[in-house]
């Protein structure tokens, strides 16, 4: 009897060809002209879900290089599904930004912060007052698109009527918006650049501090200048008639502000995001079942019982947001918001953002890319002023701030680790690059968008956005100088 013996040889894999130059631009072509159809078909709406939809086609192409160049379907899919888990803990922060926004608008947080901020009007130094205005409440809410289209429209309507320049003012709306936004722990951009560089939250927004606070203090001494300048004549009677609706529809005091102070402390403490901010979510609920009470009597179905109506709308809040009727829409759009369900979109646009980030890194693509860029970014400082125009460059052909933000965070990251930086040198970086100046161009997704809401074009108030054109310039000038650049710090060996 024989017995056949048959030895398996593992199959072997295709030898992997290099990328070439004409390979690497096949995606980045079939991305610019789905994002450009992408604006000028949806315009303001381009980024919930026409994006999404070009980035995935992007993918596609850049897979089929891969593909073509030896690289096996499964690698490609392990390559898009670890981008994918790279943005796990971003998402998870963002869904529970959701939850927050939600309940501190039940609480009266955020109108308490709108309510005082508003207190400081003065047309003598408007401009001024306008941009601080606006940084406050961006910082409250961690967003500049609902903090334009609501308090900036109502700060040029006030400028309109004191005679006012209205370009200047929305260049103090968009310096303002975009510094509280950056700064704000609450921000989709704000979550997604530490993500991406793999730097911690608190620490990103610490590190940013250095250039943030400088640019946006040179901001306010200019329009300070410009104010005391200016001639007005008029009554800001928007303002009365915003503060007049916060003050019937809402408790306002300052205890009011007890759930931010909390969750600034616990970020002062180094709390870790996720838990600061659901600890943060948490009381402002509480919050608001102590000191909104007549609120939410009239937003609850009675029928139910008190007590289920009361614990229905907080729950509701968590996952789906606050909606509120003042009789007025623009401030129904400024006092309505949040939800975990509101952050969907946002994660939707991350999670393909990456997959294109991850796929392109793979196969090779993105390191032509680097490569040349990288022969003449033999410094620190070069190579963070390599990456600050690699965003505003992406700014302006991907036209969207996200993306702007997750490509070159995923093109420069093995480049600062190996230069021996931390990762919040590369997250500070993408935000000084890439988040602010997407309002300053007018086919990006946010530079359409301010224009839509505020009726100027970013071209007129881009001379005036001085936070936005100071905060990218600054940052290459601490590069070079080599001020606050952060460096790994060898491991003692014992």
């Amino acid at each position: 009897m024989c017995v056949g013996v048959y030895i398996l040889k593992p199959i072997e894999e295709k030898p992997l060809k290099s990328a070439t130059l004409f390979d690497a631009l096949i995606p980045i072509a079939v991305l610019i002209c789905l994002l450009g159809a992408a604006v000028y078909l949806f315009g303001d709406d381009s980024s919930s879900g026409p994006n999404q939809i070009a980035l995935l086609f992007a993918t596609f192409a850049a897979a089929l290089i891969g593909l073509k160049n030896g690289y096996t379907w499964k690698k490609l899919e392990d390559a898009m599904i670890e981008g994918i888990t790279l943005s796990l803990s971003a998402i998870l922060i963002l869904l529970m930004v959701g939850a927050l926004i939600g309940t501190w608008l039940l609480s009266g947080t955020v109108p308490t912060l709108i309510y005082y901020g508003l207190q400081i009007i003065n047309p003598s130094w408007f401009y001024a007052a306008s941009c601080l205005i606006c940084g406050i409440v961006a910082m409250s809410i961690g967003s500049s698109w609902t903090t334009a289209a609501t308090i900036g429209v109502a700060l040029l309507g006030v400028a309109s009527g004191l005679g006012l320049e209205p370009t200047v003012t929305a260049g103090a709306v968009i310096s303002g918006a975009y510094f509280g936004d950056k700064l704000s722990p609450l921000s989709e951009t704000t979550n997604l650049a530490p993500a991406v560089a793999g730097a911690d939250l608190f620490e990103h927004i610490h590190h940013m501090l250095w250039t943030t606070v400088p640019s946006f203090v040179i901001a306010l001494i200019i329009f300070v200048f410009m104010g005391f300048n200016a001639t007005a004549a008029g009554e800001s009677g928007q303002i009365d008639e915003i503060t007049s609706i916060l003050q019937q529809n809402f408790n306002i005091g300052l205890e009011m502000l007890v759930p931010l102070i909390v969750l600034l402390v616990l970020a002062i403490r180094k709390m870790p995001a996720f838990p600061a901010i659901s600890i943060g979510a948490v009381i402002g609920a509480v919050w608001a079942l102590l000191f909104q009470s007549d609120l939410i009597a009239n937003q609850i179905d009675m029928t139910q019982g008190e007590f289920v109506g009361y614990f229905k709308l907080v729950w509701t809040t968590f996952f789906d947001g606050f909606t509120i009727s003042t009789g007025d829409e623009k401030m129904n759009s400024l006092l309505s918001g949040g939800g975990m369900s509101g952050m969907l979109t946002t994660t939707w646009l991350i999670m393909t953002a990456l997959m294109f980030g991850a796929i392109m890194e793979k196969t090779g693509l993105l390191d032509i890319f680097v490569k040349s860029i990288l022969k003449i970014a033999k410094s620190t400082g070069s190579l963070i002023a390599s990456t600050i125009a690699t965003c505003i460059g992406t700014n302006i052909i991907a036209a969207d701030q996200y993306i702007a933000i997750v490509v070159p965070g995923r093109m420069f990251k093995e480049e600062y680790k190996k230069r021996g930086l931390k990762p919040v040198n590369l997250s500070r970086t993408l935000e000084d690059g890439g988040t602010i100046t997407s309002p300053l161009i007018p086919w990006n997704t946010c530079g359409a968008y301010m224009q839509s809401v505020l009726l100027i074009n970013p071209f007129d108030y881009a001379l005036y956005a001085f936070f936005n054109l100071i905060n990218p310039f600054l940052a290459v000038i601490y590069a070079y100088l080599g001020i606050k650049i952060l460096r790994i710090k060898p491991k003692q060996t014992a």
